[in-house]
């Protein structure tokens, strides 16, 4: 039986990292297994990428083509293998992070994304999108308190308002897939809500 195909989406700061481990032990709780990966990287060469588009200025659409170059290598190397034999994959950002930092924040093309998006991944969509949504302001002061920032964490506000409203558009636009969750509330509060969601898969 093939694998479920889980990702995980929210703004810098929205906190969608701190749940991972805990989603891991329930899945693996339930015998399945399951692959953590992020993007952009999750393959030595993805991993490479990352570096540059977290770090180097580049043109908007070279940001892109980057993203989808470090994705389909992640697609043949990790995704679709482990689906095939059954584990479930959990990946920290995938393909509607494109839509919302690139396109959305970067003001690239969406008809440029989805060309790419067909020809990178074919028929590949998540099983499973959980968004964790905060305020805008709520995602700055986090993020002023955090690591020394990457290039996207240092963005303006604007640019952070302009990325979740373009994650709320894909959410809203594809309902089956994606789980809002308000992530600006307890800790507790949110981890009881990503348990119950991932108990019914």
């Amino acid at each position: 039986m093939r694998g479920k195909f889980i990702t995980l989406e929210g703004m810098d700061g929205a906190g969608k990292s701190t749940h991972i481990p805990d989603i891991i032990k329930l899945l693996e709780s339930k015998g399945v297994e399951v692959i953590s990966t992020r993007e952009p990287g999750g393959t030595v060469l993805g991993e490479q990428l990352r570096t540059l588009l977290l770090n180097e200025p580049m043109h908007p659409e070279t940001e892109t083509l980057l993203m989808f170059a470090a994705r389909r290598e992640h697609i043949a190397q990790i995704i679709e293998p482990a689906l095939a034999r059954g584990a479930w994959v959990l990946s920290d950002r995938f393909t509607d992070a494109t839509y919302a930092y690139q396109s959305g924040g970067r003001g690239v093309l969406a008809n440029k994304v989805i060309e790419l998006e067909v020809w990178v991944q074919g028929n590949l969509q998540p099983d499973l999108t959980l968004l964790f949504d905060v305020p805008v302001e709520v995602s700055v002061a986090r993020l002023a308190n955090a690591r020394t920032p990457d290039k996207f964490e240092r963005e303006s506000a604007e640019f952070f308002t302009k990325i979740r409203n373009a994650y709320l558009d894909r959410a809203n636009k594809n309902p089956s897939r994606f789980c809002i969750i308000n992530s600006n509330q307890a800790l507790d509060k949110v981890k009881v809500e990503v348990k119950n969601i991932i108990s019914t898969l």
